[in-house]
């Protein structure tokens, strides 16, 4: 029994969900963004909810359920308040610097490295140690931090790299002199 799939998604009043065959697609104040509805599994919107069936008892098919109503959920999280992750630069020398819609980081490399975000996302540096990437779609904005965070993930001796906002960094103790 799927405890996720079978609660109903509360459609909230500025969102506007259409189900088109198989595609669920959501409309909200910050953009539009659409889910696929797997083989297997039924959708239905009534009034302010949407709610999710599965048509057998299969393992995949019970995975699928949660899965999909899950994913609905970001869609519509999404499209009304958007998604954040913020990052963390720390170690002397380490920055970062907005240059237009693109980011300049001076990680400790011999060259600086420039990241170009995709449609829809937005890279911020409120200051020089902080990375702030926003968008609509929960997945993307993710893959991107994720993506930024390992051109030098932390490092456990000193700490110094690019972490989430809140990680916590198992330190290591470092060598010790013998006499």
């Amino acid at each position: 029994m799927s405890r996720i799939g079978n609660k109903p998604i509360v459609i909230p009043q500025k969102v506007n969900v259409t189900l088109e065959g198989k595609i669920l697609k959501a409309k909200g104040p910050k953009g539009e963004l659409s889910v696929t509805i797997p083989s297997g599994v039924e959708a239905t919107v009534e009034g302010n909810e949407i709610k999710f069936t599965r048509t057998s008892d299969d393992k995949a098919i019970r995975a699928l359920h949660g899965l999909i109503r899950a994913l609905s959920a970001n869609i519509i999280e999404g499209v009304t308040n958007g998604y954040t992750k913020v990052l963390q630069i720390e170690g002397v020398g380490y920055k970062a610097e907005q240059r237009g819609k693109r980011i300049l980081i001076n990680i400790g490399f011999s060259h600086p490295v420039l990241i170009l975000p995709p449609d829809n996302i937005t890279l911020e540096v409120p200051n020089p140690n902080t990375i702030k990437v926003t968008g609509i779609d929960k997945q993307l904005v993710g893959a991107v931090a994720s993506k930024i965070r390992a051109i030098r993930p932390p490092e456990p001796y000193k700490g110094k790299g690019i972490r989430y906002e809140g990680e916590y960094i198992r330190r290591k103790a470092g060598k010790t002199a013998s006499k």
